[in-house]
Formats: structure tokens, C-alpha cells, sequence
């Protein structure tokens, strides 16, 4: 009951995080939309591969697997990419392989649409 409570936090979170990120790089950057949306939720989808890394090497709390699978399908895709490689993390994990795969397809395939 404790760790559900915790979890969802975290991804409460988490999700504030990449709304407001994204909300400040759209008003101030001067990015579109859309791209400043995919900027947000991928600089807090690598910042949760890296504490989940860090967890887990640690052996504590953890950030759940659909977690970080709804924060690269909510525009994070670049963010979950970089943090695998960059933190080494999930890389035998052939279902976050195919979930960053469809998420980077469909987040591309909306910035091709929107450019047209």
C-alpha cells in the first residue's frame, strides 16, 4: 500500500516535471509547440532513467517499468534513448526497446505532420 502511494508520487511527479518544463520552454524559447512539448518530457524521461540507474544500484525505491514507458509515449522517446545509453539502463529489456521504438515512430511521424 506504501510503495503504490510512493509510486504514484513519483509519477505525479515526474509528470508535473515535464508539464511545467515543457510549458516554460514553449512560452520562452521560442520553439514550437510541439517540439518544445518533446524537449520537456525527454529531459525528465533521461532524468528518470538516471535515478531509476541510481536506485537501483542502490537497491532502493524504484520508478515503475510503466512509468517509464508513459513517459517516453508522452513525448519523452529522445530522452528514453539517450538515459539507456547514457546510464546503461534497461538495455536488455527487449519491451522498452519496443516501446521507445513506437514512441520515437509516433513522435517523428508527428513532427513530419506538423511541418507540412
Amino acid at each position: 500500500m506504501m510503495a503504490d502511494r510512493r509510486n504514484r508520487s513519483i509519477l505525479l511527479g515526474l509528470t508535473a516535471m515535464a508539464l511545467g518544463l515543457s510549458a516554460v520552454l514553449a512560452a520562452g524559447s521560442g520553439l514550437a509547440p510541439l517540439v518544445a512539448w518533446l524537449a520537456g518530457w525527454s529531459v525528465v524521461t533521461f532524468a528518470a532513467y538516471g535515478a531509476d540507474k541510481t536506485q537501483a544500484v542502490r537497491g532502493g525505491w524504484r520508478i515503475p517499468e510503466l512509468g517509464l514507458h508513459g513517459l517516453a509515449l508522452s513525448g519523452g522517446a529522445a530522452g528514453g534513448w539517450l538515459g539507456m545509453v547514457v546510464f546503461r539502463h534497461k538495455l536488455r529489456h527487449a519491451t522498452f526497446i519496443w516501446v521507445l521504438a513506437v514512441a520515437s515512430i509516433i513522435q517523428v511521424g508527428l513532427l513530419i505532420a506538423t511541418r507540412g
